[in-house]
């Protein structure tokens, strides 16, 4: 809750400074994050499958670090960038009728997509927590209960992060 409070309140707020380079490079950084983590998260699901448990820890502890540098840029980006419309072609703030009839379905689409990752990006993060606690504490059919319910999740989330990226980032300024 507490981050998924933070993330609500950095999308109110800008910090008003210069870094002195394109901000947006936390974006590119989060879309390149978020598909290593999707395939992490593969790579994790069939070393698992072939039994090869050492190797299955390694690579879901490297997708969870992942996922801290990806919620740390992704902080830095909101913080540092403000918020970004789809649509907003004159990148003036206002999604206006022309702009929004241009965006299309597309519009829909994203949004559809936003609002599905937004609160399932905002709940997995203590499901990922308790699951890798579960198996590391050796309690593994725990561990694979909750499995079933976070690993789709973590890659929806990791997927559609990329998707939201690719959607969005022409409207950047």
């Amino acid at each position: 809750m507490v981050v998924f409070a933070a993330v609500v309140f950095l999308s109110k707020y800008k910090l008003d400074i210069d870094p002195g380079f394109d901000v947006h490079v936390f974006a590119k950084a989060n879309a390149v994050i978020n598909s290593l983590v999707a395939v992490l998260l593969l790579a994790g699901l069939v070393s698992v499958k072939q039994k090869k448990y050492a190797l299955h820890k390694k690579i879901m502890l490297s997708a969870i670090l992942l996922s801290v540098l990806f919620l740390l840029s992704y902080i830095g980006h909101h913080l540092l960038a403000g918020e970004t419309r789809y649509g907003d072609i004159n990148h003036d703030g206002i999604t206006s009728m022309d702009e929004k009839l241009l965006a299309g379905n597309m519009r829909l689409l994203y949004y559809f997509i936003l609002i599905t990752h937004i609160p399932l990006a905002a709940i997995i993060l203590p499901f990922i927590l308790f699951t890798a606690y579960r198996a590391l504490t050796g309690e593994y059919d725990k561990h694979k209960k909750l499995v079933r319910i976070t690993w789709p999740v973590w890659f929806y989330v990791a997927v559609s992060g990329v998707v939201v990226y690719l959607m969005i980032s022409p409207y950047y300024n």
